[in-house]
């Protein structure tokens, strides 16, 4: 069984790349009547949800160039594809520099090196893509070579035992026996698929 020891040098950039690269072909797919659709995020709609997904990668970038998000809104003004895609373009150009994922830097959950707060960001990519997914009815699974990994790392990051109040991240739900892993992911973010899939 991989462990997140054994992935502690993985470098996540390849996997960012797959991630992000999955979320811009749902937001492509996000009909205008969609956007004002409940997720199963529940404090956003489709366009909120949307909206937050472009403001994670502006949040990344943040954190490459001066090792801090704070200066960027979790919310951005923008919720398009084109958008969220060139933003994650130049995400990869600013993590370009390996030394980055070594340098410690101000995660939103307290300061780790680069390359925990660039994991952090793909779950965030892949549990709220599989909100979008299912909020619009498009396939919610992103390819397992994204997720098993991320699911490996989150759970060491993010303990099922340790949810702060006022986080984002409520208690893990028991996933479905059928639900492949994107969906386990979501699951150990706290989110339900009841009513969803």
């Amino acid at each position: 069984m991989t462990t997140a020891t054994d992935l502690q040098q993985l470098d996540p950039r390849p996997i960012y790349l797959g991630a992000t690269a999955w979320v811009t072909g749902l937001l492509v797919a996000v009909r205008e009547d969609q956007l004002t659709l409940p997720t199963p995020c529940e404090e956003f709609d489709v366009r909120a949800l949307s909206s937050h997904l472009v403001g994670t990668v502006g949040r990344i970038i943040a954190i490459g160039e001066v090792g801090s998000p704070d200066a960027v809104s979790p919310l951005a003004p923008e919720y398009d594809a084109k958008t969220f895609a060139q933003l994650a373009d130049r995400a990869q150009v600013v993590w370009a520099d390996t030394a980055l994922l070594d340098k410690p830097v101000a995660a939103p959950w307290g300061q780790a090196p680069g390359r925990v707060a660039l994991w952090g960001y793909i779950n965030e990519a892949l549990v709220h893509g599989w909100d979008l997914a299912v909020a619009t009815g498009q396939p919610s699974e992103a390819d397992p070579s994204l997720v098993e990994p991320t699911a490996v790392m989150v759970r060491a990051i993010l303990p099922g035992e340790v949810r702060v109040p006022g986080t984002p991240f409520t208690a893990v739900v028991e996933p479905r026996h059928v639900a492949g892993p994107t969906e386990r992911l979501a699951n150990w973010s706290g989110r339900s698929a009841q009513n969803w899939v």
